[in-house]
């Protein structure tokens, strides 16, 4: 991770407290890949919730052609960065079912076609 490239016994330098904070605590959030469950396109920024508290935020979404659905990034609170976990993406002010999957995105029953 970024640790190892950050010297923290340094002199003082921008962000130096809130890097050590988080290397003391662990990372608070992990990036987690999600599919939707209900319709909805997921967009950056968009608010990712679970039992209506915000645990997190979409940095990218769209629409797969492989895997035929909606799915994105995000970053939340790492003990919602479970594989299966059910989560909430806010899309126009609404919550929309959404579920943790694993990253790299691909279908399995997807074959590249023999060259």
């Amino acid at each position: 991770g970024l640790y190892r490239f950050v010297k923290l016994d340094k002199a003082e330098f921008i962000g130096k407290a809130a890097l050590a904070k988080q290397a003391e605590e662990g990372l608070k959030r992990r990036l987690v890949g999600f599919e939707m469950v209900e319709r909805g396109i997921p967009r950056s920024h968009y608010d990712v919730q679970k039992d209506g508290e915000t645990v997190g935020f979409v940095t990218t979404g769209s629409f797969s052609p492989t895997l035929k659905k909606n799915i994105g990034l995000a970053l939340v609170e790492s003990v919602y960065a479970v594989e299966g976990t059910e989560l909430d993406i806010v899309i126009r002010d609404k919550p929309v079912k959404a579920r943790v999957i694993p990253v790299p995105f691909y279908n399995k029953k997807y074959k590249k076609a023999a060259k």
